[in-house]
């Protein structure tokens, strides 16, 4: 059973993220808080009712490849025409292109319904937000007349085909080739590997856009150019017309999300057509990775969610010894038990965390892209390219310790089958690995995004942070200062791991043998403060007798628990993130 949590992603949205605030660009005239509750609404009935008991059955029955024909699992191409009728696909998208106008971090609240509730389903409208964002940023006009308004609704799909044998995070090692057939189009001949959505029966088309490097192309990265593939042939008329040379050759035996097809794609002479310039694919991938990283961020936010709330019925259900503090006869339920309700109480406040990590950082694209005044978007810009890497890693490592602890909680149930709580987590393992490993993302943080601007993104995060201390420590509410005083030291201490990691003549690789510890420094002091910023809100709404002083004194005690029990640890990071590569061990060490 799941059920959007409607109330906790309006929070998100309106207090932490303040997506309100977005409607002063102009860019969102019909931006309100009631569209925003009323959308919220169907998809969260759509993701419980129609998704979610899907979730179950397709892990075990999984997807079959018979012909070069794959079949999803019972119920899944029924579900996605009502994905399709219900127009989700192209909520965060321009009225121009055929999307519904709305902001992205509006579309980014809606996948985390649809990815808790089924998170082997959402990951096929996810990769299609890539190829749209590729295409309305690089295509030509032609590539959008005729392929944007299928994909717009979600008539045809698209995977994103980067990966091969001998070429996983090293792009630059890819060897599939595009030869020109003279006409405008090229022949791409290659193979592809880990191909999310790559074939499956629930869109008549898919497009897929596939790197391949040209003749006499530099070798690396450089020689790299992005090509537009599609499954069927597309005539003048929009009509489809014959097959083309791409088909799956194989399926991914694979640890989770069983009901999502992970195709091994094969092409021999397929024809395709270049999206932007020829070499440009890594700009044009780019477009599509950090579309993917934010959505695999939220994916770690939804599945989390989605563990947390089979975790919590459990307790409530599941009887056991004596709690302290309760006055009926035992047997009793073990969530009155002190270790499972520490448990429960992490996971939550780690969920709240992340869910603002990811909204704050769709907020600042939004701002990025639609701000009137260039210095303000500039700004937003510099935040978005800091939370990118923090929302895929910290959000995705979020998801697997949460869907841990859910079995945990579970008891030796959990690690049954039969329960789904082993799903959870075996679905969850998977995100922090694609779209770019955690590591990856850790190095590009410390690596490339601290030095931005002369280190103004980190700098203007920290000024943020310390007026959100100012703000707890003037509070009224002693609760409020207490959180100023674990927020202002956590503070400092990711100031004093920046300094250090952008010290000149720093040595390299002392850098990143501290890049994850760093990330996860950010991740938490990151949203230790987004967790303030909302206990701040929160007291303004008790304080103003507004909304539920439940659901508000709630927000307060996460933001609490999270500042004793991570934010308080921030300063002890410093050690690890400094310790250097002189402490790894070499080779001749790791025997074997």
């Amino acid at each position: 059973m799941y059920r959007a949590p409607i109330d906790d992603i309006r929070f998100a949205l309106e207090e932490i993220a303040v997506m309100d605030g977005l409607k002063a660009t102009g860019a969102f005239p019909e931006l309100s808080s009631d569209l925003t509750a009323a959308i919220l609404e169907e998809a969260g009935k759509f993701s419980g009712d129609v998704l979610a008991p899907l979730n179950r059955s397709g892990d075990l029955e999984g997807c079959t490849l018979a012909d070069g024909k794959v079949t999803t699992p019972e119920g899944i191409k029924e579900a996605y025409a009502k994905f399709v009728e219900g127009g989700w696909q192209g909520l965060q998208f321009p009225a121009e292109v055929g999307g519904m106008g709305l902001p992205r971090v509006l579309g980014a609240a809606v996948m985390e319904t649809l990815q808790s509730a089924n998170m082997a389903f959402s990951l096929g409208p996810m990769l299609t937000f890539g190829a749209i964002e590729a295409l309305i940023a690089k295509g030509s006009d032609e590539q959008k007349a005729m392929y944007l308004p299928k994909l717009m609704t979600g008539e045809w799909s698209a995977s994103m085909q980067l990966t091969e044998p001998q070429a996983g995070s090293d792009v630059g090692a890819l060897r599939t080739k595009a030869e020109p057939n003279g006409d405008g189009s090229w022949s791409i001949t290659g193979q592809k590997i880990y191909i999310t959505w790559g074939e499956h029966d629930c869109a008549e088309n898919i497009i897929h856009a596939v790197l391949a490097r040209t003749p006499d192309g530099p070798p690396g990265t450089k020689g790299i150019s992005l090509f537009l593939i599609p499954k069927f042939l597309v005539n003048a008329d929009g009509s489809l017309g014959e097959r083309n040379g791409i088909h799956a050759i194989g399926l991914e035996h694979k640890l989770g999300i069983h009901g999502s097809p992970t195709c091994v794609m094969e092409m021999a002479g397929a024809k395709g057509w270049l999206i932007g310039e020829e070499f440009g694919g890594m700009a044009a991938m780019f477009i599509m990775m950090n579309a993917a990283r934010l959505a695999v961020g939220v994916q770690g936010v939804g599945i989390a969610e989605r563990a947390y709330q089979q975790a919590l019925a459990y307790a409530r259900d599941r009887k056991q010894g004596r709690a302290p503090g309760v006055e009926s006869e035992p047997p009793h339920a073990i969530i009155h038990h002190p270790d499972v309700r520490q448990m429960l109480t992490t996971m939550k406040a780690k969920i709240e965390a992340a869910r603002a990590i990811c909204y704050n950082c769709a907020v600042s694209a939004d701002e990025a892209e639609f701000e009137p005044e260039a210095e303000d978007r500039a700004y937003s810009r510099r935040r978005e390219e800091l939370l990118t890497p923090i929302a895929k890693a910290w959000a995705t490592d979020v998801g697997v310790e949460v869907a841990s602890l859910g079995i945990q909680i579970h008891g030796g149930m959990g690690f049954i089958e039969e329960t789904g709580a082993a799903q959870h987590y075996r679905d969850a393992r998977i995100a922090p690995i694609y779209e770019g490993t955690n590591g990856i993302q850790a190095m590009d943080l410390i690596g490339r995004k601290l030095a931005m601007d002369g280190g103004a993104p980190m700098r203007e995060l920290l000024d943020d942070i310390r007026q959100t201390v100012e703000d707890c420590a003037t509070s009224s509410n002693p609760e409020l200062s207490k959180l100023a005083k674990r927020l202002g030291p956590a503070a400092d201490a990711l100031e004093a791991a920046a300094k250090w990691a952008t010290a000149a003549r720093r040595d390299r690789a002392d850098i990143l043998a501290g890049a994850t510890a760093f990330l996860k420094l950010a991740g938490d002091v990151t949203g230790g403060w987004l967790l303030c910023v909302g206990a701040v809100s929160a007291q303004r709404r008790l304080k103003n007798a507004e909304g539920d002083p439940a659901f508000a004194e709630g927000k307060i005690l996460l933001a609490r628990h999270f500042a004793e029990t991570v934010l308080s640890t921030a300063p002890a990071a410093l050690a690890g993130i400094q310790a250097g590569a002189s402490l790894l061990a070499d080779e001749a060490a790791l025997g074997g």
